[in-house]
C-alpha cells in the first residue's frame, strides 16, 4: 500500500506539490487566527455563585445561603465536587464539573438549579453567577493616578467611565474594580432624638427607602398636546434625605430625617484595597478575559481602548498598567520560535555538510514548515491554543520529523551514484521504495510513543496533552509527507552532480571512527552490556535525590510576592503594612514598580480575605540588573529583606484594644 502511495505520488507530483501549497496557505491562515498565551490553562470546569448578603456574619451566611446552594447544587448533572466558602457578607460557591464538559452548557444548568432554589434564600440575598473565565484570566491590570484626586473620586472615574469603556472589548468577561472608596449616603440615627420624638428605626428606613424613587402617572391634555405626568423623587443630594417626613409629632408638626438623624455621604464597607510604589492607597482594576479567548488579542483590545478613552478622562487622571502578560507571552512565543530557527538550521546544516548537496538539504527542510503547520492546524481545530506547551512538542518532534526524508535522500544519492545513466524519476522511485515502508512504519511507532501521555486525567492530563497533541500530529504528518512530497521533491531537485560519499572527508573520518568502535564492541559485547548496566545503576543514585515540581519555573520578567498576616487583621493596618511592603520592594535597583492587594477585588473570581497580600512586582530588564543576577536569588533577596520589617511593623500594631495579644 506505501509503494501504491508512493508510485501515485510521483506520478501524480504536480497535485501534489499544489496540495503542500495549499496546506502551506491555510496553516499560515489558521496560524494567525489561533489563539496564544504562555501558559496552559489546568483549571477544571467550573461555576461560581456569588451571594451578596450585606451586614451578615459568615455563620449567618453559611447556614442561610451556602448551605442550601451546596446541597441543591450536587444534583446539577456531571458534578463533579461542590466547595462553599463563606465570608462576611459574601459566599462563594465553586460547582466544579468533569473533565471537558462544556462550560456554558454547565453554567446554563447551573442556572435552571439557581432558578428553583431562589425563593428559599433570604430576601436581602443577591445571587449571581460568576463571569465565563478561569483562573488564569486576570491578563491585565491596572491603575488610576490623578494628583489632587481623592481615592473615592478616582473609584467613581474606574466605576462609571473606565469600567464600561473596557468591557466593551471583546473577549473580556468583566473588568473589575479594586481600592478607592464607593461613595454612599449614610443616615447616622440619633437615639436620644429618636425617643424624643417617637421614632423608630423601621419608620426611618421605610420613610427613606419609599421616598428614593420617581413616580408615574396618566397624562394631561392641554392646548390640544397630550403631557405625561411625573413626580420626580430621587434624592440629589444629602439635603433632600434630610427633608423625608418620617412621621408627626406630638404638636402636629412633622419629623423629618433630619431631626433624627445626621445625614453624610461615606465610603461603603471595603473588603480590599490597593497599594502602588509605596506611596499609599491607590485605585485600579482587572481585564479578566473570557474562557477560551486569545489573551494576546484580548490585552491588545483592552490597550486600545485605554488609548481611546484617554483624552476623555478628568484632567490630570492617566492609566498605568500594572500587571501586563503579553510582555511573558511575546517573551515565550518568540523563545520558543527561536528555538525552533535554530534547530531548522541546525539540520540544513548537517543535511548539506554531510550530503554535499544544498538543494538536498532545502527537500529535508521543506517538510518542516508544513508538518508544523499541519499539527498547529489540527490542535486549533480541537479547541488548544498555542502556549510553551503546545510549542514544546514540535520542539521535540522537530528533530525526528526529517529522519525519513534525510535516509531517502542518501539512499537517492547511492542510486545516482551506482546508476548514472538510469532515468532519473526511475531512480527517485526505486529509492523511495526501498525504504519508505519502513521509514514510514518508524515514523508512526514514534507518533504512538506519546499515547500514555492522553491517559492523564485532571490538571496533569490539561498540562501535558497539547505538549503530546502536537508532537503526535507533527510525527503523523511527518510520516505522511515522507511518502508523498518527499518523493516528489526529491526528483526535482536531487539532479546534477552528486558526490559519493568516499569523497566527503567527514564521512571518510567518522568511518575511520565508527568501524573499528563497532568491532570492538561486537568482539566484547559482554563487556560492553555489563558496562550500559553498570551506568543504568549509578543513575539511580542521583535519580534518587531528584527534586519534583508540577509546573518549572519561568522568568515571566514578574514575581508574585504574597506575605502572611493575621486572620484578624484590620483594614487600618493592613493598609499600612502593605505600603511598608512596597516601599520597601521599590528600594531594589532591579524592580521597576509594585502593585500590592490586600482583600478581594469586586469579582466573583477572587475570594481573597483581607489578610491576604498579593503584589506584582514588575522587574526592570535583566541587563539592567546588578550582576545579572539569577531570578531565583533576586526572589530570596526580596524575601529575606521584606521579612523582618514586616513583623516588627506587626509588633507595633496587633494588640487587641480589649486587652488580648493576637500576636502568635
Amino acid at each position: 500500500m506505501i509503494e501504491k502511495l508512493i508510485a501515485w505520488s510521483i506520478k501524480r507530483r504536480e497535485l501534489v506539490a499544489l496540495g503542500a501549497i495549499f496546506v502551506l496557505v491555510a496553516g499560515v491562515f489558521l496560524l494567525r487566527t489561533m489563539p496564544v498565551d504562555a501558559i496552559p490553562d489546568l483549571s477544571d470546569t467550573q461555576v461560581i455563585v456569588y451571594t451578596d448578603y450585606p451586614g451578615q456574619a459568615p455563620q449567618v451566611v453559611e447556614d442561610q445561603v451556602t448551605y442550601p446552594l451546596l446541597t441543591t447544587f450536587l444534583a446539577v448533572p456531571k458534578v463533579k465536587v461542590v466547595r462553599g466558602q463563606s465570608m462576611f457578607s459574601s459566599s462563594f460557591v465553586y460547582v466544579i464539573f468533569q473533565d471537558r464538559t462544556d462550560l456554558y452548557w454547565a453554567r446554563s444548568r447551573v442556572l435552571e438549579y439557581l432558578n428553583a432554589i431562589q425563593s428559599r434564600l433570604p430576601a436581602g440575598a443577591k445571587t449571581r453567577l460568576g463571569p465565563d473565565a478561569t483562573g488564569v484570566g486576570w491578563v491585565y491590570q491596572y491603575a488610576l493616578e490623578g494628583p489632587g484626586y481623592s481615592p473615592d473620586r478616582l473609584r467613581s472615574i474606574q466605576d462609571f467611565q473606565v469600567r464600561y469603556a473596557l468591557q466593551s472589548v471583546p473577549g473580556v468577561a468583566e473588568v473589575a474594580s479594586l481600592g478607592g472608596f464607593v461613595r454612599q449616603y449614610q443616615v447616622l440615627l440619633d437615639p436620644a432624638r429618636l425617643l424624643a420624638y417617637g421614632a423608630t428605626a423601621r419608620q426611618v428606613i421605610n420613610a427613606v427607602r419609599g421616598a428614593n424613587q420617581d413616580v408615574g402617572a396618566r397624562t394631561v391634555e392641554v392646548a390640544g398636546s397630550d403631557y405625561a405626568i411625573r413626580g420626580l423623587g430621587y434624592f440629589r443630594g444629602v439635603g433632600d434625605i434630610e427633608k423625608v417626613a418620617v412621621g408627626v409629632g406630638k404638636d402636629g408638626r412633622p419629623v423629618r430625617v433630619g431631626d433624627v438623624a445626621r445625614v453624610t455621604i461615606g465610603p461603603d464597607l471595603r473588603l480590599g484595597i490597593a497599594e502602588r510604589n509605596g506611596k499609599g492607597e491607590a485605585v485600579g482594576g482587572v481585564a479578566v478575559m473570557r474562557y477560551g479567548e486569545n489573551a494576546l488579542r484580548v490585552i491588545d483590545g483592552v490597550k486600545q481602548r485605554i488609548a481611546e478613552i484617554a483624552p476623555a478622562l478628568p484632567a490630570g487622571v492617566r492609566i498605568v498598567p500594572t500587571y501586563d502578560r503579553s510582555d511573558l507571552i511575546h517573551g515565550s512565543i518568540k523563545t520558543l520560535w527561536r528555538t525552533l530557527l535554530e534547530e531548522s538550521v541546525i539540520v540544513a546544516l548537517v543535511c548539506a555538510v554531510f550530503l554535499l548537496h544544498a538543494r538536498s538539504a532545502l527537500v529535508a527542510i521543506a517538510t518542516l514548515p508544513l508538518g508544523i503547520l499541519v499539527s498547529l492546524a489540527v490542535t486549533r481545530s480541537l479547541g488548544i491554543n498555542g502556549n510553551i506547551m503546545s510549542l514544546g512538542g514540535i520542539a521535540i518532534a522537530i528533530g525526528a520529523m526529517i529522519d525519513a526524508a534525510i535516509v531517502m535522500l542518501e539512499n537517492l544519492h547511492k542510486h545516482i551514484e551506482h546508476e548514472p545513466e538510469r532515468p532519473h524519476w526511475e531512480r527517485v522511485f526505486d529509492a523511495a521504495r526501498e525504504v519508505g515502508p519502513a521509514l514510514f512504519m518508524s515514523l508512526l511507532i514514534i507518533t504512538l510513543s506519546f499515547l500514555p501521555v492522553f491517559t492523564l486525567e485532571d490538571q496533569e492530563g490539561r498540562l501535558f496533552r497539547p505538549l503530546a497533541l502536537t508532537k503526535t500530529f507533527a510525527m503523523a504528518a511527518a510520516a505522511l509527507l515522507s511518502v508523498t512530497l518527499v518523493p516528489a521533491l526529491m526528483g526535482w531537485f536531487v539532479k546534477g552532480k552528486i558526490r559519493a560519499e568516499a569523497e566527503n572527508p567527514l564521512n571518510r573520518w567518522a568511518l575511520q571512527l565508527y568501524r573499528p568502535v563497532l568491532q570492538w564492541a561486537l568482539r566484547a559485547r559482554w563487556l560492553v552490556l555489563g558496562g550500559a548496566a553498570g551506568v543504568l545503576v549509578l543513575t539511580l543514585l542521583p535519580l534518587a535525590g531528584l527534586g519534583s515540581e508540577f509546573m518549572p519555573p519561568l522568568n515571566e520578567g514578574s514575581l508574585m510576592y504574597m506575605p502572611n498576616t493575621l486572620p484578624a487583621l484590620s483594614l487600618t493596618t493592613q493598609r499600612r503594612l502593605l505600603q511598608v511592603e512596597d516601599s520597601i520592594l521599590m528600594t531594589f535597583p532591579e524592580v521597576e514598580s509594585v502593585w500590592g492587594k490586600a482583600g478581594r477585588a469586586n469579582t466573583a473570581t477572587d475570594w481573597a480575605p483581607m489578610s491576604m497580600v498579593e503584589t506584582v512586582v514588575n522587574l526592570k530588564p535583566e541587563s539592567e540588573w546588578r550582576g545579572m543576577a539569577a531570578s531565583h536569588g533576586r526572589r530570596q533577596h526580596v524575601d529575606d529583606a521584606d521579612q523582618e520589617p514586616h513583623r516588627h511593623a506587626l509588633d507595633r500594631r496587633t494588640d487587641d484594644p480589649r486587652g488580648q495579644d493576637l500576636r502568635p
